[in-house]
């Protein structure tokens, strides 16, 4: 279906239509700005609901411009394309159709095909930009990555940031590029068999360097309010139009840039308590605008509530996926004994563990200590590939004090099994960059703000982390990297060297081996869902089974320690007297330089996997194959590509 895109500065024949939405303003004129020549005005027409509207032959793609609201500004446009020298600058015309697609017939990556690599722009690469993103985009597809998702891109203030204190939202970060270079980084991601998807931001403006008050204080709301101040204005007066003005963000990425989908920040500090919530409304209207491709809408929200992955008839809100941190704090609790934060709630042991693997998430209605009240619903009935599971990502990375990453707090052995365990569990997972190689750079939290800003930033990281018993001693919170300085951005770049270094490229082919094998695994792709188990044999390994038309397929992971994993009689069925296969080692000679074969045991119908350290075996039962027991041997000998 045709755009329907009305906000901004839209090129059309030979004129450009202007449309901003401004209240509480009587009079609004478009204005030539810092192009050093005569000053064009414009003044757009007025219209009941508050929105100022214009065409007008006098700017051209490329102009600069800005808004003149009752003869104060230049303001930049709420919905400028972008801002060439910075928030506070001058609006640029774009013309996106003067890009030259070469995706045409791209139906996008299914749910069930996801493989999702999370990056920031400015640290994936030495250049820190778009184009030096696409060119490693060919790395990401040999690896099987299916869909990146860009940490936000909306322009924000200063030389780098997360991108969570965006202020432009519909306009490329100048630092990364030009709108065209976001374009090239999805078109040859598409042409690679690669999906996009946009961090998006509808839950707080940031804190600097936003005019969007200017033209309504309506944007904010006066009665609810988020951890970051005042929340957006959902529900309230004039909140019709702040809900047009983020459903018309959301479809600009899908139209103008072919974005695939969306992961929507923290939606649980999206209050909204009108007859129909805001996520309803936009899931709606994307789905009516696009039909010829997959688009995924994937919220972060820590509530586990079930009803957002459920269609609006039913009740719900019809995304369709969410973020499920359970996993991560479960496995970080075990592995590592974290205990601080949010850490509180997770017992961290194997049984915890595979009750989130099997449902989805651990917190259905239990009380939550580090919340102060219950948490979660039950997830029954919700397709697994919905949830998104991870053992790294840039909040759980960059939100601890020296943005340590798992690698740098566990053995290769351990990281290799929990990397398995990631790559294996039926929900969706995602990498952040670098993981696939275990990176040994950081990830910290960096911003740029002015001085007293930056300042009171920097206190507040202090603050975070006071209660965190590493930082309890007097002088140990100045060893936090101070988010304002520039080593802490530089410090947090990939250096892709790395993976030219045998360690690092060991790790990088287990990633790579991992997704191929749960892509081309017939019983991994089309498993029984009513039959799919996770179990925890002993405190230290977890078991999932997978079936589908007779045949099986066992993953045994240990987690700590050596020892024997014994698979529960119930979980080997029918297919019990049938010869196991091994398929996949975590002890492959191309994952380690001292591999220590794990064995395998299956007599009298028991199945035991004795493994010398931490590890992971991936065992099949083929309904064609001979019954009868096998000696114990070393999996190196039953191993086969």
């Amino acid at each position: 279906m045709k755009s329907k895109l009305t906000l901004g500065a839209l090129p059309e024949s030979h004129a450009t239509r202007f449309r901003v939405w401004a209240p509480t303003t009587e009079r609004v004129e478009v204005v030539a700005w810092g192009t050093g020549a005569p000053e064009h005005v414009f003044v757009l027409r007025r219209s009941a609901d508050g929105t100022f509207a214009g065409t007008s032959t006098d700017f051209r793609p490329g102009d600069r411009y800005g808004y003149r609201l009752d003869g104060e500004g230049p303001y930049p446009d709420p919905a400028s394309r972008f801002q060439p020298e910075g928030v506070r600058g001058p609006s640029e015309i774009i013309d996106p159709s003067a890009f030259a697609w070469t995706d045409k017939g791209w139906a996008g990556i299914t749910r069930d095909d996801l493989i999702v690599y999370e990056l920031h722009v400015g640290t994936f690469t030495p250049e820190g930009t778009f184009a030096g993103a696409t060119e490693r985009l060919p790395e990401l597809a040999r690896l099987g990555v299916t869909a990146i998702e860009l940490m936000p891109v909306g322009d924000f203030p200063g030389r780098w940031n997360w991108g969570y204190d965006g202020v432009s939202l519909f306009a490329p970060a100048r630092c990364y590029g030009r709108p065209d270079d976001l374009r090239r980084l999805v078109d040859r991601a598409h042409s690679l068999g690669m999906a996009v998807l946009l961090d998006v931001v509808y839950n707080h403006f940031g804190p600097d360097g936003c005019s969007l008050m200017r033209f309504s204080p309506s944007y904010l709301s006066d009665s609810h309010r988020t951890p970051w101040g005042p929340a957006v204005n959902l529900d309230g007066p004039d909140s019709p139009r702040v809900r047009a003005f983020f459903i018309e963000n959301a479809l600009h990425w899908i139209h103008e840039y072919h974005i695939d989908g969306l992961r929507l920040d923290a939606t649980h500090a999206m209050i909204d308590e009108g007859p129909r919530h805001f996520l309803a409304e936009l899931s709606a209207t994307v789905r009516e605008q696009v039909s010829h491709r997959s688009i995924h809408l994937i919220a972060e929200d820590h509530r586990n509530l079930s009803s957002m992955l459920q269609p609006e008839f039913d009740g719900g809100w019809g995304l369709d996926g969410l973020w499920s941190d359970d996993f991560h704090h479960q496995l970080r609790r075990l592995l590592t004994g974290d205990d601080d934060g949010v850490y509180r709630d997770f017992a961290g042991s194997t049984a915890d563990l595979a009750t989130t693997i099997e449902r989805g998430w651990f917190y259905t209605g239990q009380f939550s200590i580090h919340r102060g009240k219950p948490r979660g619903t039950d997830p029954s009935g919700l397709p697994l590939q919905s949830l998104v599971f991870c053992i790294q990502n840039h909040d759980r990375i960059g939100n601890r004090a020296m943005g340590d990453r798992l690698n740098h707090r566990v053995d290769p052995a351990t990281y290799r099994a929990a990397s398995t365990l990631l790559l294996l569990a039926p929900e969706t997972p995602l990498l952040f960059m670098g993981q696939e190689w275990a990176a040994s750079s950081p990830f910290l939290y960096f911003t740029d703000h002015e001085p007293e800003l930056g300042r009171r930033v920097r206190e507040g990281r202090h603050r975070d982390f006071r209660t965190y018993r590493a930082f309890q001693a007097p002088g140990a919170p100045d060893r936090i990297p101070d988010p304002q300085a520039e080593s802490t951005f530089v410090s947090s770049r990939l250096d892709w060297s790395e993976i030219a270094h045998k360690s690092h490229a060991s790790i990088w082919r287990l990633h790579r081996d991992g997704i191929a094998l749960r892509r081309s695994e017939p019983v991994l792709r089309a498993f029984d869902w009513c039959s799919f188990r996770a179990v925890a044999p002993d405190e230290d390994s977890i078991v999932l089974r997978y079936d589908h038309d007779r045949d099986l397929v066992i993953v045994a992971c240990r987690l700590r320690g050596c020892g024997p994993v014994i698979v529960p009689d119930g979980l080997i069925g029918e297919v019990r007297d049938v010869v196991p296969e091994a398929i996949w080692t975590t002890e492959d000679e191309d994952y380690t330089s001292d591999p220590c074969p794990a064995e395998v045991e299956f007599l009298a119908q028991r199945l035991t996997v004795r493994f010398l350290r931490p590890g992971a075996l991936v065992l099949a039962f083929r309904s064609a194959g001979s019954g009868g027991d096998t000696q114990s041997q070393p999996i190196s000998h039953l191993y086969s590509r």
